[in-house]
């Protein structure tokens, strides 16, 4: 993409070159895009272009950007009270955690609060261990549960590999995905049985008594967005049961409205010990994540000090912006906006794209929670772009959108249409508009 024309963007753009050091990225390559406002289901760039937001940044303003009740909320807790240590109560911290709570599953009724989704995987890990006074875990290839230590030790993508020793306990299987099967599985359910056989008998092979914990995003997000199969999460559900296996299910990026429910796992009727949560909880306006601890779990500590904690946890602007967020949700019936924009919107309008475009392979998803696969030939799945990398095709369909108006998550040879769940049908149409043009482009 060009540079920004106007001068003060410009600036902007050479002072961030020069003086930031970007995550995942090799620095010399870099070409950020400058933002700088944005608006409901729109950014606005260094050139006042506005463009349709159907990243959602990383895939947390759930509720759009600069939403008024949620900006106003965290003035007036500005106003108030802006930090207080995490050994105190206070009311916005306190608030949050009733609010999470009544979100979730019968039987999960405390919230241990972290600044964000890795640092919560980090300490549901530690939960976990010392509730079973086991080590190892079990994560999917395919996933992503963050970049602190453990965290990218569980994460089973290419991102893991420049800091795997092999020394974090970590053992990887694969989960379901029928696209692209490990299994050679003809159907959903054959997918679900087979992968449910892989994930027993890699457990019985490394020693069932050896596992605290398996994590799994209730949908992967990064990884693909794949639904998983009917009957698979209740499938792991009864293994960790049969093998004394803390479940925890991974919300950070599918929960909050994501999928069309407060919580993806409403779609699976399955219940695990832990949750972790984090992006659209407030919408990202301010760092915040969590583990929503399960009774069992709370009561391991009722006399035993938990070992862990963090300087902001539960930091009052963070949870005075999820007070709000939630709020928001609830009086504007964002979630069932986002399941209805799923349903009757932006499902069937990436069906109908990839009836006449042979580059795509296939689009899944629930909610504002979508990814397009894009392939090279349908019949053999040669994906666009190799795993771990990119290809030409890929940055001319994502520049081709961009010059265009829309902004979307690019992985791969994958591109997610993931909008704030407060998203409009009309600003959906356009969006699915400017993708169908790109891919004709290309």
């Amino acid at each position: 993409m060009p540079a920004p024309a106007s001068a003060a963007a410009r600036r902007i753009y050479d002072l961030d070159r020069s003086r930031v050091f970007h995550s995942w990225s090799a620095q010399d390559q870099l070409d950020p895009l400058v933002i700088t406002g944005a608006e409901g289901s729109h950014v606005i760039d260094g050139d006042g272009n506005r463009l349709l937001d159907f990243s959602s940044q990383l895939v947390y303003t759930n509720v759009g950007h600069q939403h008024p009740k949620v900006v106003d909320a965290i003035a007036k807790q500005a106003a108030t009270l802006c930090t207080i240590a995490p050994q105190h109560a206070n009311e916005a911290r306190a608030h949050a955690a009733d609010l999470i709570t009544q979100i979730a599953p019968a039987g999960f009724n405390r919230v241990f609060f972290t600044n964000g989704g890795a640092d919560a995987v980090e300490h549901a890990i530690r939960m976990a261990r010392l509730y079973t006074g086991r080590y190892k875990t079990l994560s999917a290839y395919r996933g992503y549960h963050g970049a602190t230590h453990q965290a990218i030790n569980l994460t089973g993508d290419p991102r893991r590999w420049p800091s795997d020793y092999g020394s974090s306990g970590a053992v990887h299987f694969f989960g379901p995905f029928r696209y692209r099967s490990q299994f050679g599985s003809r159907t959903e359910e054959e997918e679900s049985a087979n992968a449910l056989a892989h994930l027993r008998s890699l457990i019985e092979f490394e020693g069932p008594e050896s596992f605290a914990a398996i994590i799994l995003e209730t949908v992967p997000g990064t990884a693909g967005i794949m639904v998983p199969p009917p009957g698979y999460l209740v499938g792991v559900r009864e293994l960790c049961d049969q093998y004394g296996i803390v479940m925890i299910l991974d919300e950070v990026m599918a929960g909050f409205g994501r999928t069309g429910k407060w919580l993806a796992l409403e779609h699976f009727g399955v219940t695990p010990d832990l949750i972790t949560f984090a992006k659209g909880v407030n919408s990202g306006y301010v760092p915040l994540g969590g583990v929503i601890v399960s009774d069992p779990i709370v009561a391991r500590f009722a006399d035993t000090p938990y070992p862990g904690g963090l300087t902001y946890s539960g930091h009052p602007l963070a949870c005075a912006a999820a007070v709000a967020t939630i709020n928001v949700m609830r009086d504007e019936a964002v979630v069932e906006n986002a399941e209805r924009i799923g349903t009757e919107v932006l499902g069937p309008g990436l069906a109908e794209l990839a009836e006449r475009h042979q580059i795509i392979g296939e689009v899944r998803g629930l909610g504002v929670f979508w990814a397009v696969e894009l392939v090279t030939d349908r019949d053999t799945k040669q994906p666009l772009a190799p795993y771990g990398g990119t290809s030409p095709a890929m940055r001319a369909i994502a520049d081709r959108a961009r010059t265009n108006g829309l902004l979307m998550f690019s992985n791969y040879n994958r591109f997610h249409l993931v909008p704030p769940c407060n998203v409009s049908p009309q600003d959906t149409k356009q969006a699915l508009a400017i993708l169908d043009d790109a891919l004709c482009a290309v």
